[in-house]
C-alpha cells in the first residue's frame, strides 16, 4: 500500500538534531494516519558559500525529498526570532531553568549565574526546583518567598514521584523550549518523564562533590505530546556571563525594579561605590552582583585584549562617584633607558664627531 503524502506547496520543516555534517529534520508535511515525516537531510553547497549556518530549531525549506529513503535537503533557512550561542539553537520561546532543593542542596550564588545567564537571553525563563518532596513546607515557603524576593515564582516539582509535571507540560505546549540547569538536578528524568519516547540516559550524583554527571552530548529538540518542542543541553556547571559591566544590572529584575522608580546620580553608574545608586543598598543579590560585576570587566578587559593586544582597558575612579574605563599604558613603550645603553649611544656619538 502506497503511503500518501500531504503537502501545501513548498516543503517545511524544523530542525531537531545537527550531528556532523546531516541535519534531522521535523517536516511540516505528514503521512496520512502517521506522525510527521523526519527526514535526513544534508545543506545546499549554496548555504555553505554564503555562510549560512543551520542550527537547531531553524524553520527550513527542503527540496527533493526521498519520502521512501527518508532523505533530503536544506535549500533555505527562515529568519530566526532569537537564537541562543550557547546552547546553539534558534527560535527559542523560553528558559527552563531545572534547580534541585535537595541532593544536591540549593546553591544560592550558582542559582544566580543561572539566571542572569538566562535573563541575558532575552527570552522568558521559567523556574522549576526539583526533588520538593525531600523539603518540609516550612522549608519550602521559605525558599518561594526568598525566589519571590528575587521577581521569580518557583515551580516545585518532583520527578520521582510526579508532582507538579502535568503543570509543567502545560507551560511547554506550543513552544521551543530550552532546558538548563546544572548536572545531577533531574533534567533528564524530567525529560523521560514529559516524553517517554526520549530514553535519555541518566546520570547519579557523586556522592563526593554532591554533583551530577554529565549525560547529554548533543543538543537535540524533541517533540512534546501535547504539542511543542523541549531541547535538552549539554549539562554544564557554570554558564560563562559574557555581557558587559553597564548591562550586567538589567539582568536583576529586583534591580529593574528599584530602577523603574529612581535614578542613579551619574548616568554611567556601575552601582558599585558611586554616592546616590539608586541600586546599591539593602538587597540580597547585591553581593551576587559585585562577584558578577568583577566578571564582567574581566570579561571586558579580555575582549579588549584581544582586538587590540597592545592594549586593554582598567576601571579607574575619576572622583565624585564617577568612574570609566581607560587604556593601560603599554609598558615596553614608556621602560626606562638602561645606562648600558646610555653609555653606548654616547659612544657611537664621540666617534661620529671625531670621523667628520
Amino acid at each position: 500500500m502506497t503511503r500518501e503524502i500531504v503537502t501545501t506547496g513548498q516543503l517545511f520543516g524544523t530542525v531537531l538534531a545537527v550531528q556532523a555534517n546531516f541535519y534531522r529534520v521535523q517536516m511540516d508535511e505528514s503521512v496520512i494516519g502517521s506522525d510527521p515525516l523526519i527526514l535526513l537531510c544534508t545543506r545546499r553547497t549554496r548555504l555553505k558559500k554564503i555562510g549560512q549556518q543551520v542550527m537547531v530549531g531553524d524553520r527550513v525549506i527542503v527540496e527533493e525529498p526521498d519520502w521512501v529513503g527518508g532523505r533530503g535537503a536544506v535549500a533555505e533557512v527562515l529568519p530566526r526570532h532569537s537564537q541562543l550561542n550557547r546552547p546553539a539553537i534558534a527560535n527559542v520561546n523560553q528558559i527552563l531553568l531545572v534547580f534541585a532543593v535537595a541532593d544536591p542542596p540549593l546553591e544560592p550564588v550558582q542559582l544566580s549565574r543561572f539566571l542572569i545567564k538566562a535573563e541575558s537571553t532575552g527570552v522568558d525563563v521559567l523556574l522549576c526546583l526539583n526533588k520538593c518532596d525531600l523539603i518540609s513546607s516550612l522549608e519550602k515557603q521559605q525558599i518561594n518567598n526568598r525566589l519571590l524576593a528575587w521577581g521569580y515564582q518557583p515551580l516545585f516539582i518532583s520527578v520521582q514521584n510526579h508532582i507538579n509535571i502535568n503543570q509543567i507540560a502545560t507551560y511547554l505546549q506550543d513552544k521551543i523550549t530550552v532546558i538548563a540547569g546544572p548536572s545531577g538536578v533531574g533534567k533528564s528524568s524530567l525529560i523521560n518523564s514529559l516524553i517517554p519516547d526520549a530514553n535519555l540516559r541518566v546520570g547519579e550524583v557523586s556522592g563526593k562533590l554532591a554533583r551530577g554527571r554529565h549525560t547529554t552530548r548533543h543538543v537535540e529538540l524533541f517533540e512534546m505530546p501535547a504539542g511543542g518542542l523541549l531541547a535538552d543541553t549539554p549539562g554544564f556547571n557554570q554558564p560563562d556571563l559574557d555581557c558587559s559591566p553597564e548591562e550586567l544590572i538589567h539582568y536583576f529584575p529586583e534591580a529593574r525594579k528599584r530602577l523603574a522608580v529612581a535614578h542613579c546620580r551619574f548616568s554611567n553608574c556601575i552601582h558599585k561605590d558611586e554616592p546616590d545608586c539608586a541600586v546599591s543598598g539593602e538587597w540580597e543579590r547585591y553581593q551576587h552582583y559585585l562577584e558578577f560585576l568583577d566578571d564582567a570587566i574581566s570579561h571586558q578587559n579580555q575582549i579588549n585584549q584581544q582586538s587590540d593586544p597592545e592594549s586593554s582597558l582598567k576601571l579607574i575612579s575619576k572622583g565624585k562617584g564617577q568612574s570609566q574605563y581607560e587604556p593601560k599604558l603599554e609598558t615596553k613603550k614608556y621602560r626606562r633607558v638602561s645606562r648600558k645603553t646610555q653609555l653606548q649611544d654616547l659612544q657611537n656619538l664621540y666617534q661620529d664627531s671625531e670621523e667628520d
